[in-house]
């Protein structure tokens, strides 16, 4: 009879192995979905361009592809119950790139509302599929691997639209489409040859209960404040390349000024990570989202070489919040929950980039896209009240950090 090994923590190897082909093809999704998700900021001054749409038209496009992924979080999460998670996440991400092929060919408005809407169909399955797997794969030690899961999804939000902004230097858009599409086959592929298909989670550890009413009080108010962070990031990042436009910034421009933001975002969400748990969610939200505020403030009044050296700073203050949020869902949630609570706080800040760019975008059609950037800086000082109204509700450990 063959024998299972062990590793130096009398853990079968096996599980070991399905914990680490989880991560690791959860992160590959994760860089692929974000990086297709925010390859649409590159896009719109192209098609406001090529199609002579207004910023109200361009968030619309931009609106329904997230319109689409945030309305149908649970549902994917429903369908992956039926037929696994494993098919429902790789069919996601070859239907997102089947989404940009249709975008490639499209040769007017109604093309294009078509192609996102296939996009955001395909990208919801991946946020409510690859982190509950990450999170039954590693259960009371997903906190370390959800970091890099979540650190993943900025890996592609740096890449693909720089990527896509070379790619343009020897290409139409439309052909650039089609390779990135192809991209979406291969991980998609990956996804289905990778993932485990029936995972089974280690033993859960018994969490203490912070008091079901306060969890619910506080859930609502870490609910308010991601919609708020997510409509400041959504809603300045679709302005930001018609600011460079009009700073002189070529299409090449663009797209290394976008993974400028995300590079720092990625070291946002690291950063933040630690401040969080040295002193905080309290002090990090303040700090971030003041930050935020004044560096959004800070791009307007810059020339174009001030923008780019600031956007790194500007990255990590949009992306940073968003790190010390997701830590903080479990913490606020019953045991047994806590896959539900990311679904709906999932569902909650993905609605909102998909809604406040719409808004904004309006806005911005009415008073021009400085007074529109201006009122994401002031969105963001909203959510300091409702950080401080958060902490005496949040667990003594996650409210102050450590001692």
């Amino acid at each position: 009879m063959t024998m299972l090994s062990t590793n130096s923590g009398n853990e079968p190897t096996q599980t070991v192995s399905s914990r680490a082909r989880t991560l690791w093809t959860a992160c590959a999704a994760h860089a692929l979905h974000d990086g297709y998700t925010d390859l649409i900021y590159l896009l719109l001054p192209i098609w406001q361009a090529e199609f002579a749409l207004g910023y109200g038209a361009l968030a619309f496009l931009r609106g329904l592809a997230a319109a689409s992924m945030a309305g149908l979080q649970v549902p994917m999460g429903h369908l992956a119950e039926r037929i696994g998670g494993r098919a429902t996440l790789a069919l996601g991400t070859a239907l997102a790139a089947i989404g940009y092929v249709i975008a490639g060919y499209s040769g007017g408005l109604v093309g294009l509302c078509v192609a996102l809407v296939v996009v955001g169909c395909g990208l919801s399955t991946q946020h409510p599929i690859a982190s509950a797997a990450v999170s039954r794969a590693y259960q009371g030690d997903a906190r370390g691997p959800l970091g890099t899961y979540n650190f993943s999804g900025d890996i592609g939000k740096a890449a693909i639209p720089s990527g896509a902004s070379l790619l343009l230097a020897f290409m139409s858009w439309h052909h650039m489409l089609w390779a990135l599409a192809v991209l979406g086959a291969i991980v998609a592929v990956a996804v289905a040859i990778f993932l485990p298909a029936n995972l089974r989670p280690v033993a859960a550890e018994p969490k203490a209960a912070h008091g079901s009413s306060g969890a619910r009080g506080g859930f609502a108010l870490l609910l308010s404040i991601g919609i708020l962070d997510s409509s400041v990031r959504m809603g300045f990042l679709t302005f930001l390349p018609f600011l460079l436009k009009e700073q002189g910034a070529s299409l090449s421009t663009i797209g290394q000024a976008l993974a400028l933001v995300f590079i720092g975002g990625a070291a946002g969400k690291f950063a933040c990570g630690w401040l969080g748990a040295r002193f905080g969610v309290l002090a990090t939200v303040l700090l971030t989202e003041a930050g935020t505020a004044a560096a959004i403030l800070a791009v307007l009044a810059l020339p174009l070489a001030g923008i780019l050296v600031l956007l790194p700073v500007v990255g990590v203050q949009l992306n940073g919040t968003s790190s010390v949020l997701y830590g903080t869902v479990p913490e606020l949630v019953p045991p047994g929950r806590t896959e539900k609570a990311f679904a709906v706080f999932y569902t909650g800040t993905i609605g909102a980039g998909a809604t406040a760019p719409i808004l904004f975008g309006f806005l911005g059609d009415a008073v021009g896209s400085h007074g529109a950037i201006m009122a994401t800086a002031l969105t963001a000082v909203v959510i300091l009240p409702l950080a401080i109204a958060l902490a005496p509700r949040l667990p003594a450990t996650e409210a102050g950090g450590q001692n």
